[in-house]
């Protein structure tokens, strides 16, 4: 084995925290590789107020709840004035909290009781388009002669129809007629949602005053939307029909990305001990690597949707295979020292992770959900998990269109059906894709409406299966989903092989038992998760005899390895550790 973790242990009793790379082999330690991440979103998390849309005073009030849970870093979806056409991510001002979400007293008392408890907050950064309420668009808008018009992208039409064939991702074209000139604006999203041009040395500026002013504030760095598209190709070229069902790789691939992200870094980001992770949907494995290499000073992060993503095709789901996906986590795993991967399974644009790659069923639920849990957190890089993952909830169970909230599905529900799909079609792929899945109000007890608020209403349904999946319930019983993800993240914590151990697959073609090692100096840890329905025997290696388990999702008599095969039973999640 190289000597890259004795490496890390040397530095450590140094202490030297501003040592660079002294070895070939070395991995720079930053504590944003070592704590895990939960993210909040606010509307949906808790209601302090009875108005059926959660706020951050219901967040604070649950702050000893995280504690307990044991993350180390909140991320806060956005917390911003907005008009709410895309559930905060059009914002109106961005040095002004959500009236629905409180006051900025409120986000100051958070920040603070968060810190108290040892746990970071990083919040959105939303900068590739704004609000069309914002007073930069109505200022932009208003005439080309005024000094903001640049900060937005306009362009005149094209033979009277809009100025390319660019689509937005939320349906009809990316343009939008506004204005006394009659010109169009760019939206890649909702057409209220205009987007900033980078371009403009100005407009770039401004941004970093907004990054400045939060992170004055304390807060500890941002998950940034939707980053790569910051960067515009000048000349608009149209699409073939292959791109205009693949946008985002034109809108994913500007010119100037890497320049505007060093720049934000130089002017920002390199004056905080801060983290920064980078929404990377629609990016190639190289533009991410790019954006994330330390050595150019851009990002420290980005989520590559590949793992979390896996058999989507737009609003379709289809079938995958366990070997397919397995070899995404080897894929990313394998990165140099000058990278660090994220491993996330669901976020508030994806599906809850029970019901895509466990079994929701009441039979296989908890047991599937623990399994999860075993698999995020003792896999390589920054976990990030997404609220009532702990608590293993699961999709909801939509059976009309009017349930839906999605400006995403709103906006594409014409077009899908105009291309023949029926409705009873779309809205069965929606039920295992739909974003809003993950939107529904956390679950927190028994009682009416999932304890989420003492109104009448929630702002999206609650899932009705909360009188069995909720975290009073779990909070109360030993072996439940919850307690397991709190062990998971105690065994993890400070722990360095599985933080910075190293990676192996040891049979990437089995297609219903993953498993993997993770070795560091003096230990070794074997994950061993079977993924199916069924009982299997798993052929073990002379190599594992002897290794202790230290964690396990079910019932176990046998604490040692010694046989030559494992019997796992459905859904059974194993951690060894060597001797």
């Amino acid at each position: 084995m190289k000597n890259h973790f004795l490496l890390i242990i040397i530095l450590l009793a140094c202490n030297k925290q501003d040592v660079q790379y002294e070895c070939e082999d070395m991995v720079k330690r930053e504590w944003w590789k070592e704590q895990v991440v939960y993210q909040i979103y606010p509307r949906s998390f808790m209601d302090s107020n009875g108005d059926g849309i959660g706020d951050i005073q219901g967040i604070i009030s649950k702050i000893d709840y995280l504690d307990t849970l044991g993350v180390d870093i909140i991320w806060l979806s956005p917390h911003f004035d907005s008009p709410n056409a895309d559930n905060g991510y059009d914002i109106r001002n961005y040095r002004k909290v959500m009236e629905e979400f409180g006051t900025m007293d409120d986000f100051d008392q958070l920040l603070n009781g968060l810190h108290e408890r040892g746990i970071k907050l990083i919040i959105d950064l939303v900068v590739n388009h704004s609000s069309d309420e914002h007073r930069w668009f109505q200022e932009s808008m208003s005439s080309k002669e005024n000094p903001y018009r640049d900060y937005y992208i306009w362009k005149p039409g094209n033979n009277g129809k809009e100025p390319n064939n660019w689509p937005s991702f939320f349906g009809g074209s990316a343009w939008e007629q506004a204005g006394p000139d009659g010109e169009y604006y760019l939206h890649y999203f909702a057409k209220k949602q205009p987007d900033l041009n980078w371009e403009n040395p100005k407009l770039r500026e401004e941004v970093y005053d907004i990054m400045r002013y939060w992170l004055d504030k304390g807060v500890d760095g941002f998950r940034m939307d939707v980053i790569p598209l910051i960067s515009k190709h000048q000349d608009f070229p149209e699409m073939d029909e292959e791109m205009l069902n693949h946008p985002e790789w034109i809108y994913a691939s500007g010119p100037r990305l890497h320049e505007f992200l060093n720049e934000m870094n130089r002017k920002v980001l390199s004056n905080y001990d801060v983290m920064t992770v980078g929404e990377a949907f629609g990016v190639s494995p190289e533009l991410t690597q790019r954006m994330t290499d330390e050595r150019r000073n851009e990002i420290d992060l980005a989520f590559l949707f590949d793992i979390a993503r896996i058999g989507r095709d737009n609003w379709t789901q289809n079938e995958w295979k366990l070997n397919e996906w397995k070899a995404l986590f080897t894929m990313q795993s394998a990165l140099d020292r000058f990278h660090w991967p994220t491993i996330f399974l669901t976020n508030h644009d994806n599906p809850r992770s029970v019901s895509k790659f466990g079994n929701d069923s009441p039979e296989y639920r908890a047991a599937s959900a623990k399994l999860l849990a075993m698999l995020l957190l003792t896999q390589r890089g920054t976990p990030f998990l997404y609220q009532g993952e702990e608590i293993g909830m699961t999709n909801y169970p939509f059976t009309s269109f009017e349930q839906f909230d999605d400006v995403e599905i709103k906006g594409n529900y014409d077009d899908v059906l105009a291309s023949g799909v029926s409705a009873e079609t779309y809205l069965a792929e929606l039920n295992k894709s739909g974003r809003d899945h993950a939107r529904t109000p956390m679950q927190w007890s028994d009682t009416i409406l999932g304890g989420f608020t003492d109104g009448e209403n929630s702002w999206l349904g609650v899932n009705p299966n909360y009188d069995e999946i909720n975290a009073e319930t779990d909070i109360r019983n030993p072996n439940s989903v919850f307690h397991f993800y709190r062990r998971l993240l105690d065994i993890r914590k400070d722990n360095e092989s599985l933080i910075y151990g190293e990676y192996l697959d040891i049979d990437p073609d089995n297609n219903q038992v993953f498993a993997y090692t993770r070795s560091g100096v003096g230990d070794t840890y074997l994950v061993v998760l079977n993924m199916s329905d069924e009982a299997v025997s798993f052929d073990i290696n002379n190599e594992f005899k002897g290794y202790n388990l230290i964690l396990c999702n079910t019932e176990r008599t046998d604490d040692i390895i010694g046989q030559e095969q494992l019997k796992l039973q459905p859904w059974e999640a194993r951690l060894y550790r060597s001797n």
